[in-house]
């Protein structure tokens, strides 16, 4: 089983988008897919509960606020959506359920500061100190012709993780979210998708 979960402490960076994405693909290859979400706004879910009956399925991982459940022993990929400003026990708690963990940031200056203590405090948790977990970063919403994705590189430089795709800015994430599907279930998307989310599907079913 793989089990990944996707953070950052700021709101409204792409974690939602990345996670129904992820599941999304997985399930389309026949992979038994849990997705699980920490939010209280639970977009995850609420995206879940839209999705066609007709698509590849994808199943709700139970997480309760008092115990943190691990998915069932049948799942392949389990996806755990978290919510802004997670850290602390709760973090700890995550990090303890899963092997990989992405971190998706923005060009926004307020993102890259978030992000700063945020990877601060991920280098500072037992799981991550005794390599149990994997980091990835993924660049969400970039712009590569702008000078703000330039600045965006260089602050991902200052730390020692793998940036392991980016994935471009496009009204088509949102639209394709509000009816609970994602943009790999529709094939005229395949080739421009492959390129911006091939490296990053491979770096998570990659073994530390």
């Amino acid at each position: 089983m793989r089990k990944i979960m996707v953070a950052n402490p700021k709101g409204g960076c792409g974690k939602s988008t990345l996670a129904i994405h992820i599941a999304s693909w997985f399930a389309r290859h026949d992979e038994i897919v849990y997705l699980g979400d920490l939010d209280r706004q639970q977009s995850s879910r609420h995206w879940l509960a839209a999705r066609p009956g007709h698509l590849a399925p994808i199943r709700y991982w139970e997480i309760s606020e008092e115990a943190f459940q691990m998915p069932p022993k049948n799942c392949n990929f389990a996806i755990l959506d978290t919510p802004a400003g997670l850290h602390g026990k709760r973090l700890k708690e995550a990090l303890n359920a899963v092997d990989k963990v992405l971190v998706p940031v923005s060009s926004s200056r307020f993102d890259m500061l978030a992000t700063r203590e945020f990877f601060e405090e991920l280098a500072a948790t037992k799981a991550v100190r005794k390599e149990r977990v994997d980091i990835g970063v993924v660049g969400m919403r970039v712009d590569v012709r702008t000078h703000a994705f330039v600045q965006l590189l260089e602050f991902l430089e200052r730390f020692d993780l793998p940036v392991v795709t980016c994935i471009a800015q496009s009204q088509r994430y949102l639209q394709a979210a509000d009816t609970g599907l994602t943009l790999f279930d529709n094939d005229s998307n395949s080739t421009a998708m492959d390129i911006q989310w091939r490296p990053l599907l491979n770096w998570l079913v990659s073994r530390h």
